[in-house]
């Protein structure tokens, strides 16, 4: 068996994100024309790779932002165990002080160790584990040389710690823009290695 290149993607900018609301599993918007830039400047990056299968969540901005890569002859398929990581009663809400202080005593406890914590009606990261090791599971066993995966922020962050081996208290070392891509390789002992990290295809140098 040959290497696998993996390819992990957020979504392209929503209005929510342009207005600092946040989203998670429980808002279904669609990107925004930002998003579809971005999305555009996506596809013309990476038009060349020779994708075989193409998975994404069952919320619609993961799907518009990888839209055009979606042919007949590519194999695809929506996955909600790739959804976002549900926020409960704190989505829908827009970050003001105490909502963004909330938010980050809740980062600062999971990067202690509490990974059980969650807020109200939500979901915790070690939840967000167990739904997203049964998607790649069931994507792995698909085979496919070439995969696409197109989700979200937070989930995308605790997938990488789950591909990669890493303490899952450290999520938050990976970064998180919109349509940024994490390109992996996976070897024939399984082992998966990341090779390159590309930024959102928006964004200028002098920001990176």
């Amino acid at each position: 068996m040959s290497s696998k290149k993996i390819f992990v993607v957020r979504h392209g900018q929503t209005d929510f994100n342009l207005k600092g609301v946040v989203q998670g599993s429980g808002i279904n918007a669609p990107i925004n024309e930002t998003g579809k830039k971005q999305a555009a400047a996506f596809y013309q990056n990476f038009k060349q790779v020779p994708f075989d299968r193409i998975y994404f969540s069952s919320l619609i901005r993961t799907r518009q932002s990888i839209e055009r890569f979606l042919t007949p002859d590519v194999y695809h398929e929506e996955l909600p165990d790739l959804n976002e990581i549900s926020w409960g009663d704190y989505e829908g809400l827009p970050m003001d002080h105490d909502e963004n202080q909330y938010y980050l005593n809740m980062l600062a406890k999971w990067s202690e160790g509490e990974l059980d914590h969650k807020i109200a009606g939500g979901e915790s990261p070690v939840d967000v584990v167990i739904r997203l090791k049964r998607a790649m599971a069931h994507i792995f066993s698909k085979g496919g040389n070439q995969l696409l995966i197109c989700m979200h922020g937070r989930a995308i962050r605790i997938l990488m710690t789950v591909l990669l081996g890493y303490d899952l208290r450290y999520m938050d070392v990976f970064r998180h823009e919109n349509l940024c891509c994490y390109e992996l390789r996976q070897e024939e002992d399984s082992t998966i290695y990341l090779d390159t990290y590309h930024p959102s295809p928006l964004k200028k140098l002098r920001d990176l």
